[in-house]
């Protein structure tokens, strides 16, 4: 499915929507995340700059600032740790491409594309280590918890992958776990401390909806490798099967594909650079064995348990944006 610059511009829209409640705080963020990782090393200078221009659309800060909204107004202290977030989050792509050897990210070269993957490993080090120096400083113990648990759960998500075997006896229970470390972890970990600085009343509740708005984020990512292009995401179409990584589409299709089908998946995953072609069949017969709607319904159940999680919070524009957040998941093209 090819998605044209009006739905682009839709996605996008809906997401400034959903800033709304906190968006002269949100517009705060770059330049907060400009102080922390500041260096006199030109070298650092020269990558810093090329990874503030890729930088995503601050999905996760909004979150954090959103969480922190819901009993009073948003405080300084909250942008800072929403930098911080997002620094986090920037270490962690940095290092998939370089494990990956993706040379795209966004439409941009990534950075060890553009440099090397030496330097690649070493500045998301960087900037985990200038975040949580941050995070040391800022001196809340519940929040440094918070955040350095979510970081050790993601590293071990990607050990775990990398760890396995056989790749198509990957089961929904591993992909479950996987999904819970490298994507829902940091998404309930930035909505838990968002509601920790903004009072606290509904620590438990946030970090739930985060936790299960994460899963689903990372099922619609994972759904949008099958079923969008180049164009939309800013990386190559098919990227996960070209990589020979199972996900909730295959997993589910490979319940019910026949034996000849099943043949052919077992064909891509015994090539090392599949062809584009190979690819396109393998897509299509995911479609046709029902993976697509599969992984839908899986996202859709989860964004339900999102929005249960908040039935607890006040009324007004902060819960809606968090509600409408579970929509802007579901249905991002990018």
């Amino acid at each position: 499915m090819t998605v044209g610059g009006g739905a682009r511009l839709a996605a996008d829209g809906a997401l400034l929507d959903i800033q709304a409640p906190v968006r002269d705080e949100i517009e705060r963020v770059p330049q907060a995340m400009w102080r922390i990782v500041t260096s006199d090393n030109e070298l650092i200078g020269t990558v810093t700059e090329h990874l503030m221009g890729m930088r995503g659309k601050l999905f996760r800060p909004t979150l954090l600032l959103l969480a922190s909204a819901v009993e009073q107004p948003v405080s300084d202290r909250a942008i800072q740790l929403a930098a911080i977030a997002e620094l986090i989050h920037l270490g962690t792509l940095i290092h998939d491409d370089s494990v990956d050897h993706s040379v795209l990210r966004r439409g941009q070269p990534t950075v060890n594309a553009l440099f090397s993957h030496q330097l690649s490993v070493l500045m998301g080090d960087f900037l985990y280590v200038r975040a949580m120096a941050e995070l040391v400083r800022d001196g809340d113990l519940a929040v440094l918890t918070t955040v350095t648990s979510a970081s050790s759960e993601m590293t071990l998500g990607e050990i775990r992958q990398l760890a396995a075997v056989d790749a198509l006896a990957f089961s929904e229970a591993d992909y479950e776990q996987l999904i819970r470390s490298k994507t829902a972890s940091l998404f309930s970990a930035v909505c838990e401390v968002g509601a920790i600085v903004g009072g606290g009343s509904h620590r438990e509740a946030l970090a739930r909806y985060g936790d299960r708005l994460g899963r689903a984020f990372q099922i619609a990512d994972d759904l949008l490798d099958y079923t969008a292009d180049q164009g939309t995401t800013g990386k190559p179409h098919g990227l996960d099967l070209r990589e020979h990584k199972v996900t909730l589409p295959l997993i589910a299709a490979l319940r019910d594909m026949g034996s000849a089908e099943r043949a052919r998946v077992e064909d891509l995953f015994a090539d090392a650079e599949p062809s584009d072609e190979l690819i396109a069949e393998v897509t299509q017969i995911v479609a046709d064995s029902g993976g697509l709607e599969y992984a839908r319904r899986r996202g859709d159940s989860y964004a339900e348990e999102a929005e249960q999680a908040l039935s607890g919070l006040p009324r007004g524009p902060v819960r809606n944006a968090l509600v409408d957040a579970m929509s802007y998941v579901l249905d991002r093209k990018s």
